[in-house]
């Protein structure tokens, strides 16, 4: 599964939200029918995952933590105590419980955005600025994806300098 992209949308006054499209066909696509639906670990936002991500999750935290260490059951304890199981009505809307829309600070107006395997739903008015300033993020993905190649280009410069 590949979500992908930014879409609006609003709250019903039941806390129902339309599943954007493009990310229902998604989900149908790969059979997907449950979701899990957390705030996330570090933003004030919703992350809605597939249950087979979710698994794959759950298993992978769950291989690096002891069951018999204290500190590491109650990582585990709060990761999932606070998920929520989800499944999309006839129509294509999720029902997002009150205790998760407040752990958000969401009211109505929410942007959907789809992060590969996971969609998030952020209070709208968080996302009217950008993530990362344009500049910033550019020298961030050149660190994360271009330094082995320029550390080389940079390294062969210098020699041939010499």
């Amino acid at each position: 599964m590949r979500f992908l992209g930014k879409t609006d949308a609003k709250l019903d006054v039941k806390g129902r939200l339309f599943l954007p499209a493009s990310f229902r066909k998604e989900l149908q696509g790969s059979g997907a029918d449950r979701l899990v639906l957390r705030k996330d670990v570090f933003n004030d936002c919703l992350v809605i995952y597939p249950e087979s991500v979710w698994n794959e999750q759950m298993d992978a935290l769950r291989r690096k933590l002891n069951r018999w260490n204290k500190a590491h059951q109650q990582v585990f304890r709060q990761f999932v105590a606070e998920a929520e199981m989800a499944q999309l009505d006839a129509s294509g809307r999720l029902l997002i419980p009150k205790r998760c829309l407040q752990a958000a600070n969401i009211q109505q107006d929410v942007e959907f955005v789809g992060m590969g395997d996971t969609i998030e739903i952020w209070a709208k008015q968080n996302t009217e600025q950008p993530f990362m300033e344009a500049e910033l993020f550019g020298k961030a993905l050149e660190e994360l994806m271009g330094g082995d190649a320029d550390e080389k280009l940079g390294k062969e410069e210098r020699e041939d300098g010499k």
